[in-house]
This record gives C-alpha cells, structure tokens and sequence, in this order.
C-alpha cells in the first residue's frame, strides 16, 4: 500500500469497543504510550480488528497544536 502520509506508528492493539456506529480502537505504541482512534464500527469488523493485532496508526494532520498553561 502506498499512502502520502509519513507519520505510521507501529503499536498493537490493546482494546477495541464497537458501538452502534463507532468503533473506539486503543493502541499502544510503546509501554505507557497510547494512541485512541475513533473509526468506523463497518472498518473495524471488516479489518478484524482485536487485542494483540499489530497495526499501524497513520496520523495527517494540516497542523498541529502546542498548549501550555
């Protein structure tokens, strides 16, 4: 597969909760570091999504925030 974005983060994923529309999907990419997609809930049973699969979060974003307090 061949994607413009360059941000591909290795992880597994440790939790997915399917809902009547959604699906929240949680990765861990490193120990402590969790990533949290909100896809579709016909994406994620058409991918088989499940604890322990090795994925990959893609991240494109026109911007990205910085905020301190």
């Amino acid at each position: 597969m061949k994607v413009s974005a360059r941000n591909l983060i290795p992880g597994t994923v440790k939790k997915v909760s399917i809902g009547m529309v959604n699906a929240e999907v949680v990765i861990e990419a490193a120990p402590g570091v969790e990533i949290v997609s909100v896809i579709t809930k016909e994406s994620a049973e058409a991918m088989g999504l499940k604890a322990g699969a090795k994925v990959k979060a893609m991240v494109k974003a026109s911007s990205v925030m910085v905020v301190t307090d």
